[in-house]
Formats: C-alpha cells, structure tokens, sequence
C-alpha cells in the first residue's frame, strides 16, 4: 500500500521512501548535552529520527541547542499544552508529535496547525487507546474504530489551516488492536504511518510483540517510520528495529545469519559457533564495517545443511567430525571440526571493508 510522500527535515518518508527508524531520548532535555551525546550514539546505531520529550517552557532553551546541533531531525513530543508546541518550533524543531487525547480544542489544535503549514514543519498525529479523547470514547469504545476516528477527525483540523505534511500513528499496548487498527486507517487514508506498539514491556517481551506487531504490518506494505517502544535503553529499541527491518527484507546492513534449530543429526558442536559468527557480525558492524554479502549460513548436518550454505554467500555444514566451507555456491575446503571456526571467521573478517 503506497502512501503519500511527505519529508521531515530532509529525510523522505513514505512514497516509497525506505522505511525509516527512530527512538526517543531518555535523557533530561533540559541537559542538551546529555541529549547530543545520546542521539550521536542513536545516529552510529542507524537511528534517522529522534524524539525529545517537552513537558514544560523551561526545557525550550536546551531543546533549541539541541534542534541547532543534532546529525538527526528532531521532533518536539508535546502533551496538554499547545504552547508548548508552538515553543518548540520557534526552538526549530523539525516535527511535532500530538495526541489528539490530550489537546483537542478544535481553536488551539488550529493555531498549532497554521503555524506548522507556514513553516513547513511536520506532525504526527499520535493516537493511543491509553488516552483517547473522552467524547470518542464514549462513542466508540477503545478499539481500532475509535482510534482511527480520532485520528480522522485531527487531520481534518490540520488540513483546514492547510497543513498536509501529517504522518499518523495508532498505538496499543495490545498487539491485535494496534494491527487492526492500522489496516482500518491503511484503507481510508493515505498518509505515511510510523508503526510501534506502545508500552510493550522490557526487552524480552517487548520484543517479541514488536517484532510480531510491527513485522506483520510491513510485510503486508503498510508502514512507513516504526519506532520500537521498549523499557529499555533507546540504543536497544535502535538494534531491534534494524533486526526487524532485516528479517522482512527491508534492510541489508549487515547479512543475514542463518542456522538449523539443531537435534540428534547434529554432529558438531554447532552452538559455539552460530555464537561466535553473531559475536563477529555484531563487532564489524560496531566497528562501522560493511560485508558484501546478502546470506551466511552455519548448518550441522546433512539433511538440510548442504543446500542451505550452497545458497548463502558464504556457508558451512557440518557432518561427523568435520564440517565443508561453501563459497557462492562451491565446496572450497573441508576440515576438522577442531579446525571450521577459526578458518571461518577469518573469511568473514578478511570480506569486511
């Protein structure tokens, strides 16, 4: 489902545009240099958005040093204040986030909106079924309906005063409402959407709706900025949205490590090594490396082994004791199992550039 392309900062998002990542800082932004040396920690990761939070006006004169020295756009997160977010352009932020649960006064809304079309500035429209506006509610309920009623009824507000440069996000913490209700607003509108599911829970489980939410969205085209909302650091939120962006085959920064689940017809000791090869991936890719390469492959027997390291890029397959290193295709050397892992590493680190 192809959205409308619309650009924050420089950066496209929707149309076409790959999908981009963001987080949102944990840091005071009342402390811009606590924010700075955390979203260039984000940017190294391949964050390409960042979000700070403005709970009040004191925090606007760090929030524009830090508009004024960030690698990546900055957008405002605003709650009950529409002055707030009108500080917060003024600061030069690239973007604004709002919830139509908390400022809904169709005058005040308006004002946000015609200051945003004559300056050119981006909105998301951030719905949350935690904080629907109490009229919706109490006609519709918490469910997708309402959510993207909500939403409907915000953009018009913002498309009156001729603002157009609107994404939209509709967020759960319950991981079916969240996909309903961003299928519901797919078929009705065709502005981008930045997908996540709200309060997900800490990394474990966090990442396991998300990756659920998030990676079944995408892999029916809709979505176009997804932000990985975790009790977590925001660096890891960064590392989970590349990992789901690569498991749907949206982005290829780093190859794609494929292992057999292992059982009784593996014949080596497979685990330490599947270990080793992430250990390398994770540190090339720290190191800011790149390999040229789309698949690896660590397999440990012969059933599937064989056929699953022919077509990675580069691979192995284990048998009794040894295990056979294939190259684009082609067995290249066979060697004692004592032996595969050193060699193998070495081949990854030697392609590396």
């Amino acid at each position: 489902m192809r959205s409308r392309q619309i650009f924050l900062g420089t950066l496209a998002i929707g149309g076409g545009a790959p999908v981009s990542i963001q987080s949102m800082c944990d840091t005071d932004t009342a402390d811009s240099s606590a924010c700075l040396a955390q979203i260039e920690r984000l940017a190294k990761l391949g964050c390409q958005i960042v979000r700070l939070a403005i709970p009040d006006q004191a925090v606007l004169p760090s929030f524009a040093r830090v508009c004024a020295q960030s690698p990546l756009p900055v957008v405002a997160d605003i709650h009950y204040d529409y002055r707030l977010a009108l500080g917060a352009l003024e600061a030069g932020a690239d973007g604004l986030r709002l919830n139509p649960g908390n400022i809904s006064e169709p005058d005040k809304v308006s004002l946000v909106a015609k200051e945003c079309a004559r300056l050119g500035k981006t909105v998301r429209i951030g719905v949350n079924t935690g904080s629907l506006e109490r009229k919706i509610e109490a006609e519709l309920g918490r469910g997708p309906e309402a959510m993207v009623a909500s939403a409907l009824a915000y953009i018009d507000i913002f498309e009156r005063q001729g603002c157009h440069n609107l994404k939209v996000s509709l967020k759960s913490s319950d991981l079916k409402t969240s996909v309903q209700a961003a299928h519901l607003f797919a078929s009705k509108s065709e502005l981008p959407l930045h997908l996540g599911i709200t309060e997900a829970g800490s990394l474990r489980s966090g990442m396991l709706k998300s990756a659920i939410g998030i990676g079944a969205l995408l892999l029916e085209g809709i979505g176009d900025t997804i932000r990985v909302s975790l009790s977590a650091p925001p660096e890891e939120e960064v590392k989970l949205a590349k990992q789901i962006l690569a498991a749907v085959g949206l982005r290829h920064d780093r190859p794609e490590l494929i292992s057999c689940p292992t059982c009784g017809r593996t014949q080596i000791r497979l685990l330490p090594i599947v270990e080793a090869v992430e250990n390398l991936l994770d540190e090339l890719e720290n190191a800011g490396k790149h390999l040229p390469w789309r698949k690896i492959a660590v397999m440990g027997c012969s059933v599937n082994g064989p056929g699953e390291a022919r077509e990675a890029d580069i691979g192995m397959a284990g048998g009794k004791g040894k295990a056979v290193i294939f190259e684009q295709g082609k067995i290249t050397m066979s060697l004692p199992e004592n032996e595969i892992l050193p060699v193998f590493l070495q081949k990854i680190r030697e392609a590396a550039r």
